[in-house]
């Protein structure tokens, strides 16, 4: 299925230039596009790739709407470009229109005649329940909502208005996820945060770990996305928190009682301690690490592999890989490191004066 150019410019916005009348037939990256697909460029970087690019329309920022139209050998008609002051939002936003009109997701309403549905829940006509689904006691399914093949829902979940769940998601009981979200394979949200305490055994040998019931919940917002094979504990007495927009990649721990701000992001494998506070807008790269109780600020971004020890309260960019050691002499090390930086100076000082 091939879709004229001039639809997808009158859908998403921008300035057309050159061929204004070619089709699309597929989107594809750069290197491999050829000249029935449409990519995108967003960087000077990429003039190399451009130029021996066979990509029959390119989205690119007005700086490199000449290199688009003048590569060489072009086919019939000549090139295309579509402007945008962000090719990479405008990209974005391409493939959602193209999933909703080009590739839509195979779907059906109603219940798969091997899912098992609660008398007491509430399904709405319009929501999908998949193969050997199971939806407990007085769990709310919302309209346009899509359960996949093997996921719980659990009693008096809910789950809003379209939002997908994976197959093999668990939702625990009494969560919530709000409209519009993604919940990809295998994420379990609402299984119990590690809670125990110790307790001296009869024997004297040591200690055994006691349970603590954790008796709260997690809410979810709207337009939340949560990678494959996550965890999201419930909280111990409050609720674990996403608000709305809040984005993680796969393979993501979230402990109990963790409020996680709007919008924020979190790569793969990041890990969030019990009762920390992650703000708005804020990202995490893949691998970091928030310890337990610590708070970050709205517009936080913590580097790739970093461990947060204490709380930021100020917003900007933060890194920090430190080798693990014996702990006092690590203590030892962290306060001179953290003093590194004056201690460089003074040493400056002293050279300029003998000098």
């Amino acid at each position: 299925m091939s879709v004229a150019l001039r639809e997808l410019h009158a859908a998403l916005g921008g300035v057309l230039h050159g061929a204004t009348d070619r089709a699309v037939a597929r989107l594809a990256p750069l290197a491999a596009a050829g000249e029935d697909a449409l990519a995108f460029v967003a960087h000077p970087r990429y003039r190399t790739a451009l130029a021996t690019s066979r990509a029959g329309v390119v989205i690119a920022p007005p700086a490199l709407v000449a290199d688009v139209l003048g590569r060489a050998d072009p086919p019939p008609g000549g090139w295309a470009c579509w402007e945008s002051p962000d090719p990479y939002l405008t990209f974005a936003r391409l493939t959602q229109w193209w999933r909703e009109h080009v590739q839509p997701r195979p779907r059906r309403a109603g219940v798969h005649p091997t899912a098992w549905v609660d008398p007491s829940a509430q399904v709405h006509p319009s929501a999908s329940i998949g193969p050997h689904a199971v939806i407990e006691a007085q769990a709310v399914i919302e309209a346009q909502a899509d359960i996949g093949a093997h996921a719980v829902v659990e009693a008096r979940a809910r789950v809003g208005a379209g939002t997908r769940l994976g197959p093999g998601v668990v939702l625990g009981y009494d969560c919530v996820i709000g409209a519009r979200g993604i919940v990809h394979g295998g994420t379990v949200i609402g299984a119990d945060g590690f809670g125990f305490a110790p307790a001296p055994l009869a024997d004297g040998a040591g200690k055994q770990w006691v349970k603590i019931e954790q008796l709260g919940a997690v809410r979810i917002g709207d337009d939340v996305e949560i990678g494959a094979n996550c965890c999201i504990d419930r909280g111990a007495l409050g609720d674990t928190v996403l608000e709305d927009g809040v984005k993680l990649d796969n393979l993501i721990q979230i402990g109990h009682n963790v409020h996680v701000g709007r919008h924020t992001a979190m790569a793969g494998c990041v890990g969030i301690a019990g009762s920390a506070r992650i703000g708005a807008f804020c990202t995490l790269g893949g691998g970091a690490i928030v310890l337990g109780h610590l708070e970050l600020a709205d517009h936080v971004h913590i580097s790739a592999a970093s461990v947060v020890m204490r709380s930021i309260l100020q917003p900007g960019q933060y890194s920090g890989i430190f080798p693990i050691d014996d702990n006092r002499a690590w203590e030892k090390n962290a306060a001179t490191l953290r003093q590194l930086h004056a201690l460089r100076e003074r040493l400056k000082a002293l050279e300029r004066r003998t000098t």
